[in-house]
């Protein structure tokens, strides 16, 4: 007689449990304050206080909504945005949507790796210009050389930096019942500046780099897992997408309270002392130093270095994924560099190119403003693409996104269609 086989564990719960849990939605969520960012949110802060904290409250849902789709898109069907382009639809989209991300990124990379090279020489001094392409090249080093598991833990630490913010807020002073008040009570001004920043507010907290990075980030973790696509694992799929909504609540969570706290650490200080123009993050950082003092000013621009090491690479690996999907290849952190070639080549031409922008005399500033009207143009027609693939039984088999994400879904794709269009406007007629 045999001896019974022994009960199975009971699943860990617990803080620590729901921390393991975390991964592509929390970094997903912290790379959205990137600092170009960081910069915009800056400058919403000084120009307008707390007037547009509201905001926020009113992305949350949308970027919940939109992030889940798109991790779901890669973990239920195991391709990414992409690849299911590819799979589905003409291939003169697939080409349009990823050269223009292609774009985008390598701009933003170039805002993201200039404004932490300033943040350094800020702290230490020395050359801006030299720090820039020594963190393009720590990025690549990092994402070239290290398997995937131990990137994303890095990735997933990284995210700690970002607290530097909420100290900035503890010594900020700021007018709590006044800023609170705010996140309810709009205080709409009816002027270019502030539909431009409204547009701006979009432009940084729903972008299509990161919508291609969290569906890929999902088939990361599939492959880790040794799991297959939940399309054909239907009827034990459920507890995956759970941990799904319940990491991209959190990330994106996460997001929106550290975009609050630099508004309110700026509004608090730079708008209550008269600065109202603040163009990068590095900027912002160097005006908070006679306002809220030597500390306020030093976690400000440790920041800056900490949320670009995050977000760099997710903008070079997000152009890498749609690369390589987009040329019916293979592409993986955790693939060894000869045998994804075309992956890492991308993300080393990316990031140097984006290093370079300020070398060949491209405003940065300049340069993140075009970059936000290009993530303006795109998001609404990926948005929209996107909804079209979770609807698709091809693709999703059945599985089915639930209403209320379908309604948020739309909702944020519509927003972001009026605001592109809108943010266009103003680039035609020059007001902007």
């Amino acid at each position: 007689m045999t001896d019974p086989a022994p009960p199975e564990a009971p699943p860990a719960v617990g803080f620590r449990a729901f921390l393991k849990s975390l991964g592509p939605g929390l970094i997903t969520g912290a790379a959205d304050d990137d600092p170009s960012g960081i910069g915009t949110h800056s400058q919403v802060g000084a120009e307008f206080g707390y007037g547009l904290a509201w905001t926020f409250l009113l992305s949350f849902p949308l970027m919940v909504a939109i992030q889940q789709i798109a991790a779901e898109i890669g973990r239920v069907t195991g391709a990414g945005i992409a690849r299911n382009l590819r799979r589905h639809y003409p291939r003169p989209i697939l080409w349009c949507m990823v050269s223009l991300l292609l774009i985008a990124n390598i701009v933003n990379l170039g805002a993201d790796l200039s404004a932490m090279g300033a943040a350094l020489k800020l702290l230490v001094g020395g050359n801006g210009a030299l720090y820039t392409l020594l963190f393009g090249m720590l990025c690549i080093v990092l994402e070239v050389g290290l398997s995937y598991p131990r990137y994303a833990s890095i990735l997933k630490w990284t995210t700690l930096s970002l607290f530097t913010y909420v100290a900035v807020v503890a010594v900020a002073h700021v007018p709590w019942g006044h800023a609170l008040r705010s996140l309810v009570v709009p205080e709409v001004q009816f002027n270019t500046a502030y539909a431009t920043a409204f547009v701006a507010i979009l432009g940084t907290t729903i972008s299509p780099y990161l919508f291609f990075w969290q569906a890929a980030q999902e088939i990361e973790e599939q492959h880790r897992h040794h799991a297959k696509p939940l399309c054909l694992t239907a009827a034990a799929a459920g507890p995956e997408l759970k941990r799904i909504r319940l990491d991209t609540l959190t990330g994106m969570a996460f997001s929106t309270i550290i975009s609050l706290a630099i508004v309110f650490a700026t509004a608090a200080t730079l708008h209550a002392s008269g600065v109202r123009d603040i163009t990068t993050s590095s900027q912002a950082a160097e005006a908070l130093r006679p306002i809220a003092g030597q500390f306020a000013f030093a976690m400000f621009a440790v920041g800056i270095i900490g949320t670009g090491l995050l977000a760099v690479p997710v903008l070079a690996g997000s152009a890498a994924y749609a690369v390589t999907e987009m040329a019916g290849l293979a592409g993986s952190l955790d693939a060894k560099p000869l045998s994804a070639r075309l992956f890492y080549a991308t993300i080393a031409v990316t990031t140097l190119a984006g290093a370079s922008l300020n070398g060949v005399g491209i405003d940065p500033a300049r340069a993140l403003y075009w970059a936000a009207v290009v993530n303006g143009i795109l998001a609404g027609p990926v948005m929209v693409v996107m909804m079209l693939i979770v609807r698709n039984p091809r693709a999703m088999g059945r599985l089915k996104v639930s209403r209320w994400q379908i309604a948020f879904g739309w909702t944020a794709t519509a927003v972001m269609i009026a605001a592109s269009a809108l943010f266009l406007g103003f680039v035609v007629t020059g007001a902007a």
